[in-house]
């Protein structure tokens, strides 16, 4: 019983996760279509970004490094 106890605790100690920052990308990463405040967004590595479908955000998710440079901004807005 002590360690579930335990367990509890430092699940409600811990600290909450932060907000992802938001969104500021005008084409989608992954089929490079233009998307809007209006698009869905996925959070990846603790920023969130605008895609066009749920497909394009697994795909992003899945995979981020294909799509995103080490900063963080999105390789299909450079070309």
């Amino acid at each position: 019983m002590l360690p579930a106890a335990l367990l509890t605790l430092a699940v409600l100690a811990a600290p909450a996760a932060g907000k992802a920052k938001p969104a500021t990308n005008t084409k989608d990463p992954v089929c490079k279509m233009t998307v809007d405040a209006k698009s869905a967004t996925v959070a990846v590595r603790g920023r969130e970004y605008r895609v066009c479908s749920k497909y394009c955000g697994e795909a992003l998710q899945k995979d981020p490094d294909k799509y995103l440079d080490k900063d963080g901004s999105v390789k299909a807005e450079k070309k």
